[in-house]
């Protein structure tokens, strides 16, 4: 069974008709039947861009809906995950990556993942299939 990285793009595209992706997240859920991984550092980015209060239920309801997903593994964070992340981002001075996005580079590469639900080039850059394009 397939299994691809989430990333905060996904998420965030899946809660908002108004997200350039959102008919991409969406038809990709509906269709998809493999397993999937994120981390909670992309979590924590999810909820800092729904931290408005009028937003701050949309994130809260998208959470439990995750935890309650037994298709979806949450790479819990950890120092030993934010010191990887932060090695990438060290190296990479010549990309403008996010620590977050170094993370889940890190993640990604432990489990021999290849695909992340994004559209995000960063990805591409970093040798990875983005598959929201």
């Amino acid at each position: 069974m397939n299994t691809v990285f989430a990333d905060s793009y996904y998420y965030l595209a899946f809660v908002n008709a108004d997200d350039g992706g959102h008919a991409r997240a969406l038809e990709f859920s509906r269709s998809y039947r493999g397993k999937t991984v994120t981390t909670d550092w992309v979590l924590t980015e999810v909820a800092d861009a729904l931290c408005a209060p009028e937003q701050r239920g949309v994130f809260l309801e998208l959470l439990q809906q995750l935890k309650a997903d037994p298709g979806l593994t949450i790479v819990e964070s950890s120092r030993d995950s934010f010191e990887r992340g932060l090695q990438l981002f060290a190296k990479r001075p010549d990309k403008s990556w996010s620590l977050t996005d170094c993370i889940s580079f890190s993640v990604m590469t432990d489990l021999g993942l290849t695909e992340a639900l994004t559209a995000d080039h960063h990805f591409s850059q970093a040798g990875f299939l983005p598959l929201l394009k």
